[in-house]
């Protein structure tokens, strides 16, 4: 793996402009956004978004396009956001400017050392891995492992992390991030400040606002982590050279090490006290201490999850016992990443089922209602359903989508799960129909929907560019009836590991 502020900056405005960079959560085949991206590069050829404006954006609604995945099943949602891709487009070439990208990589180099280790460095995959793999195996090597060893030097741990992170960052505090907060408030409103630039960059995509960013892009990753990284530096200030405490942090997740309760409180509220800084708040209900730093440093679902590791075949044979394990998990950690390692493991495992079973409905009610419970887990419960209802005689597959799809639509506020639905159900060796109030479905489906708003753009050239039905690059028709795991997974080996 590699570091991204290892890279030239050449090489960092390609990576940014990936479709897995431009929106770095699992999409179906046939979407891409890769070509739209492209093509709107060579329009504007290295230049600002502001060179092609009629009006500002910033006093525009709906600039950048917001869809919705469903956490619990309930009224815990996760908004994406697909930031303006001629403003994604502006403000990579920003940040890559040779002499930008020299400045934030100095930076970034300031923020290194002291009692906070940052495991949260943007990496990318130098093989066959996919980036988001490589981050969590990052993840994995840096966090949880350190955290073991510490147990060598420390009794307590204190875990936490920041609420709506993304959605509560200052945007001003990106300015005081790469400059220091007394250069960026001489330079107040100044466009010849970084800072200012990447500032306004997002306030235009967002009507205007200077609190929060967009969530789930590499480049807004990265954005954060500049900022966090400073708070890191305003925490090493005031600790000093002590060393009876450390602190591992994981983007937004922090793990304070110490030999006493009442120091890793004193430390927490420091912690709580910079980030608020930044707009920043720590989450009450997500802060826990432990005494014992090996068994606080592995989460409980995780932990739970190495006992369910093989699904206790042993006492569990046959596949509907499994599912009910996972199940019963689910129903104790819904949407955790164990479920997520565990689902993703069984689908690998479940085409070793040939022949229709007896009870072919029932495992697909219960993997049905898995994802219902966990609706993050759905694109590897897709794939479970697919190779289960592939089973199916010729006349059963259709009613049993039909069932699949009536239950899951019923979730409410969430387009990501129906990009799913969608793949899993218009494979014409399925042919179930499919309507969907969510844009990007309806642009699988030939419409042309409206995924940003383009009046403020002045140029015809870059408005015919951004062109929707770019993001199709196959005919969901096309694809497979089964989806094979490495659609869906992140990564399969060493996943327990992770």
């Amino acid at each position: 793996m590699k570091r991204l502020i290892d890279l030239s900056n050449e090489e960092a405005r390609s990576h940014f402009l990936k479709g897995s960079s431009y929106f770095n959560g699992d999409m179906p085949k046939y979407i891409s956004f890769e070509p739209l991206l492209t093509d709107v590069a060579n329009i504007m050829n290295g230049g600002n978004y502001a060179q092609f404006k009629a009006s500002n954006p910033a006093d525009i609604p709906n600039v950048n396009y917001n869809f919705i995945a469903n956490k619990d099943g309930k009224f815990a949602w996760r908004p994406y956001e697909l930031i303006h891709p001629a403003i994604y487009v502006s403000l990579v070439g920003v940040i890559c400017e040779a002499e930008n990208w020299a400045i934030i990589k100095s930076r970034i180099s300031e923020f290194e050392g002291g009692v906070i280790d940052c495991c949260s460095a943007p990496v990318m995959s130098v093989d066959h891995q996919t980036d988001v793999a490589t981050q969590i195996k990052s993840w994995w090597q840096a966090v949880e492992q350190r955290s073991l060893t510490y147990s060598l030097e420390f009794n307590h741990l204190l875990h936490t992390d920041v609420t709506d992170c993304y959605g509560s960052l200052y945007t001003h505090s990106i300015a005081w991030a790469i400059h220091g907060l007394e250069e960026a408030k001489q330079n107040k409103g100044k466009n010849s400040l970084l800072g200012n630039k990447i500032d306004f960059h997002i306030q235009a995509s967002r009507y205007g606002q200077t609190n929060g960013i967009a969530q789930g892009s590499v480049l807004m990753d990265f954005v954060s982590e500049i900022v966090l990284g400073y708070v890191d530096q305003l925490i090493n200030a005031e600790l000093g050279s002590c060393t009876d405490i450390r602190i591992l942090r994981y983007r937004d997740d922090y793990r304070i090490f110490a030999n006493s309760d009442e120091r890793a409180e004193a430390v927490l509220k420091l912690v709580s006290d910079k980030l608020r800084t930044v707009g920043m708040k720590l989450g009450v209900s997500k802060t826990f201490s432990s005494r014992n730093v090996v068994e606080g440093s592995i989460k409980p679902d995780k932990l739970a999850g190495i006992e369910l590791q093989d699904l206790g075949k042993a006492n569990a044979k046959t596949i509907q016992k499994q599912l009910m394990r996972l199940h019963a998990f689910g129903q104790r950690y819904p949407n955790s990443g164990a479920l997520r390692r565990l689902l993703s493991e069984f689908h690998t495992n479940v085409s070793d089922q040939k022949e229709t079973p007896d009870d072919l409905e029932v495992q697909v009610a219960i993997a049905t209602d898995i994802a219902y419970v966990s609706p993050a887990t759905f694109p590897a419960v897709a794939g479970i359903l697919s190779h289960l209802i592939a089973l199916a005689p010729a006349e059963e597959k259709a009613r049993l989508w039909t069932r699949v799809r009536d239950k899951m639509k019923r979730v409410p506020y969430n387009g990501y799960l129906e990009i799913w639905l969608q793949r899993v159900t218009q494979p014409k060796a399925v042919g179930v129909e499919f309507e969907s109030d969510e844009p990007i479905c309806q642009i699988v489906n030939g419409g042309s929907p409206q995924l940003w708003e383009c009046g403020w753009i002045s140029n015809s050239a870059l408005k015919n560019a951004i062109n929707v039905a770019k993001i199709v690059v196959a005919d969901v028709a096309e694809a497979a009836e089964v989806i094979e795991p490495e659609e869906v997974e992140l990564f399969k080996q060493n996943a327990w590991a992770y």
